[in-house]
């Protein structure tokens, strides 16, 4: 079932979902070679703690961390670890937030300078994807026009693979709620988007092949050729003509500005 928010449910979605961007501007502080995902999942958990939250992954069906950090091949659900990040490698974080009874949800993909040609564009087009995919988040519109907008920039204008095996999402006082939101599909399919909807838009696109395999954790989904994947998330409210981004990239791009060892995305 899907569950229409009030206007004061939206905004403390909002608050959650701007903790979540906050959690990965502290994170974009930090990245640089030679730190491991571990330490930064622990600072994740660590800064959501102290703004009086709690990750909305940690324990998840069984997830063992706050943070999903996805390096390189890994699209999604990656498990921190303490090997060392290195130059040129794509970091995926995707964090959620609990906080006055619901979630906010983002994910953001970072590059650790020199970033290869090929790659920025991947990030390009996986950011410029997902805002298309936002701007098809209107009342009266169909899931399936975000999904198409989404498949159709990615997948036929840059060949790139677009992941059939995980979806965006509705969101609140439940992490993952009703409509699924795939990054593939038809103009005009499946449920219609109405006022105060909130869901999770975040193509997940990878260089190569749409194909993906899970590593032995069963968490950790990867690219089926090892090809490099880019995941960006926001959580949206559709609202009539324009819709409302409750998660916010401002503070994480000005961290990334001010980190040398990181690749500036606009």
């Amino acid at each position: 079932m899907i569950r229409i928010k009030s206007n004061a449910e939206v905004e403390l979605i909002r608050e959650s979902a701007l903790l979540v961007s906050a959690t990965l501007a502290e994170l974009a502080s930090l990245l640089k070679p030679g730190v491991t995902t571990s330490m930064l999942d622990r600072r994740a958990e660590e800064f959501i703690n102290d703004n009086k939250a709690v990750p909305s992954f940690k324990n998840y069906r069984g997830y063992p961390f706050a943070t999903c950090i996805s390096v390189n091949d890994a699209v999604v659900h990656g498990f921190p670890n303490n090997k060392e990040l290195k130059e040129g490698d794509l970091i995926s974080i995707d964090v959620g937030v609990y906080k006055n009874g619901f979630h906010g949800d983002s994910a953001y993909t970072f590059g650790l300078s020199p970033v290869a040609e090929l790659h920025q564009l991947l990030m390009k087009v996986t950011r410029e994807s997902l805002l298309l995919g936002i701007e098809k988040a209107v009342s009266g519109n169909r899931v399936g026009d975000i999904s198409f907008a989404i498949q159709d920039f990615a997948e036929r204008k840059y060949k790139f693979g677009v992941v059939r095996e995980l979806v965006g999402h509705g969101l609140g006082k439940q992490l993952h709620e009703d409509p699924q939101v795939p990054n593939y599909g038809k103009k005009g399919s499946g449920p219609k988007l109405k006022d105060n909807m909130v869901i999770a838009i975040e193509p997940m696109i990878n260089l190569g092949t749409k194909d993906v395999i899970y590593d032995a954790d069963g968490w950790t989904v990867r690219t089926k050729d090892a090809a490099f994947s880019a995941h960006y998330e926001h959580t949206v409210c559709i609202k009539r003509g324009k819709a409302d981004i409750l998660s916010s990239f401002d503070k994480i791009i000005l961290a990334e500005a001010n980190n040398a060892h990181l690749l500036s995305n606009y």
